[in-house]
Order: structure tokens, then sequence, then C-alpha cells
């Protein structure tokens, strides 16, 4: 996968970013199962659970976000569209994300269902951004590849 900041300089930021990263679309994935669990047992555990890993999930995504807006938008930045539309994809998935833990902040059974919708529109927007920079061709200096 081919991501804006490793085509910059390699150092902190990079490093930073590769580390980070991935952790918040895990914490997301835990709570949209915990989510869905939640909407099928009624168990308020579950629930709890998913609003304490959706708020994990975007205290971690703080750095990488900054990180990446600051490698996407630079002036002579190597970011191509497609590293662009990530960062939109990244941008809506963390406000829904936002908007997801105001959710879990109501009482009882009223979190199921629009928590659960959240968790997985959340998760499908990291998804999309995750299989494009996958699919993206490397852009190298200097490098041609058939």
């Amino acid at each position: 996968m081919v991501n804006p900041v490793a085509l910059a300089r390699p150092g902190l930021g990079t490093t930073l970013f590769s580390l980070l990263n991935p952790i918040p679309f895990g914490f997301f994935v835990a709570g949209m199962i915990f989510d869905i669990l939640y909407l099928n047992t009624a168990e308020v555990m579950w629930g709890k659970s998913a609003a304490w890993l959706i708020t994990f999930g975007l205290l971690i995504a703080i750095l990488p976000r900054i990180i990446n807006l600051g490698a996407v938008w630079r002036r002579n930045s190597a970011a191509t569209r497609i590293d662009r539309v990530d960062f939109f994809l990244n941008l809506a998935a963390v406000v829904l994300a936002i908007w997801n833990a105001f959710v879990h902040s109501r009482d009882a059974y009223a979190v199921a269902v629009p928590g659960t919708v959240l968790s997985v529109l959340t998760v499908v927007l990291l998804s999309l951004g995750f299989i494009l920079l996958s699919l993206q061709q490397p852009v190298l200096k200097g490098a041609r590849h058939g």
C-alpha cells in the first residue's frame, strides 16, 4: 500500500503515521462488532464497550490524520488524486465516529440502531480508503513499472 506520507522524506512523521494509522481502524471494527452484539443481545456491556472503543479509536486517530493532512495538502506533495480521496474518506469516517461517540452517550437501547449504522458506515469508509490505496500504482521518482 502506498501512502503519501511514505512517499515523502522518511522521518518521524512517516514512522508515526505508519505505526498509528491502522490502530483506529481496529478500534472502529471492534466497536462495530460490539454494536452488532448489543443490537442482537441488548446486553448493556456491549454498548458501553463499543462507546469506549470508538472513543479510543478517535483519540488515536488524531495524530495520523494531522500528519496525513500535511503530507497530502502541502505544496510540492507527491500525493495523487487517490491519496486525496482517501484523505476525504478518512475525514468523513472520523466525523461519523465523532457523531457515533455522541450517539453512544445516550441511555439504554436508544444507542443500538443508530450506533450500529454509524459504526458500519465508519468502517466502510475506512475500508474503501484502504482498498483505494492498495490498488494505487506506486509512483517512484526515476522508476517506471509496466
